[in-house]
């Protein structure tokens, strides 16, 4: 199966990778007339529970939206209309941006890919996260990987299904990951991870994998 991701790029303008909640807030508000795939909230405010198909990254100070499928479609539409960019009290004019569409194909192969996390993965959730403590605690490093295949096999699936391609087959992973300090959710700091993973299945480029995905964590390129 194949589906199409577009990439908006402002290459000259520079933030940090924490800036990614910015830069949703930023769109989400200046176009949450056209569509919910822009903020990932109901009228009402209440948070939509699905994989995000438009998202906001800093990678190597580009500010970078990507949308995926429906969410690449809306990011087309939108983006003459892209003149200014705010980020906090500052405004920047845009002079250059640049829009890149391209199809991909997904889905479980017969190879191995390798994946770098561009960006912190934010993997886990209360629940496991107090099962890695203890893990850790343990010093079991083999149920820790056990944990991380589980728990990226998920992402994975839960990116296929928002894409509408159901896989029965079975995702062979291999996480090469460490600590890479915390991250808020929730109001409780939480363990997030650099590094990257080997995995037979095919990805797009830029795609975020686990928590938070929307602002820029979990951000993943082929090797």
């Amino acid at each position: 199966m194949q589906i199409i991701t577009s990439t908006i790029r402002f290459p000259e303008i520079p933030l940090e990778t924490r800036d990614g909640h910015k830069l949703r807030g930023y769109f989400g508000n200046l176009f949450k007339e056209h569509s919910l795939l822009l903020h990932n909230h109901f009228e009402t405010g209440e948070s939509a529970f699905q994989y995000p198909l438009v998202q906001y990254k800093v990678i190597n100070k580009i500010p970078i939206l990507i949308g995926i499928s429906e969410g690449a479609e809306l990011l087309t539409s939108l983006f003459l209309r892209i003149k200014e960019l705010k980020i906090g009290d500052k405004y920047y004019v845009i002079n250059y941006k640049n829009i890149e569409n391209k199809k991909t194909d997904i889905g479980v192969k017969d190879d191995l890919f390798k994946y770098k996390f561009e960006t912190n993965w934010f993997g886990l959730n209360q629940k496991n996260h107090l099962i890695y403590k203890q893990l850790e605690k343990e010093k079991d490093s083999n149920a820790i990987v056990e944990l991380f295949k589980n728990i990226l096999k998920g992402n994975i699936l839960s990116f296929y299904k928002y894409v509408n391609y159901m896989e029965l087959s079975r995702i062979n992973i291999m996480p090469e990951l460490t600590d890479a300090g915390y991250a808020k959710f929730k109001n409780i700091d939480m363990k997030v991870f650099k590094g990257a993973f080997t995995a037979n299945v095919a990805l797009p480029d830029l795609i975020g994998l686990g928590k938070s995905v929307s602002r820029g964590f979990g951000t993943i390129s082929k090797i």
